[in-house]
């Protein structure tokens, strides 16, 4: 038995990386973390505010405050033309 050929040594050692990998993935897992995802949220939101992107973040706040008072506007509106349309 002489030295092993090229094409057995790329075997052997696609053998080892395998083992290697299973031995990597039977390993104990990590718990998972405890992470509150609206939590998070809010608070990557809060970080935003004050960031580079804090005018965007701020701007987009007060559109969605606009939004509401308008949709508020629009039911009143609404509202009225029903009550003066009986």
């Amino acid at each position: 038995m002489g030295a092993p050929t090229p094409r057995r040594r790329a075997g052997l050692a696609l053998l080892f990386c395998a083992a290697a990998l299973l031995a990597t993935a039977c390993g104990e897992k990590k718990p998972a973390a405890n992470v509150d995802a609206a939590a998070e949220r809010e608070a990557a939101l809060e970080r935003a505010r004050h960031d580079k992107f804090g005018t965007q973040v701020q701007a987009l706040d007060k559109a969605k405050g606009l939004e509401a008072d308008v949709n508020k506007k629009a039911q009143d509106s609404v509202d009225n033309a029903e009550k003066d349309a009986k």
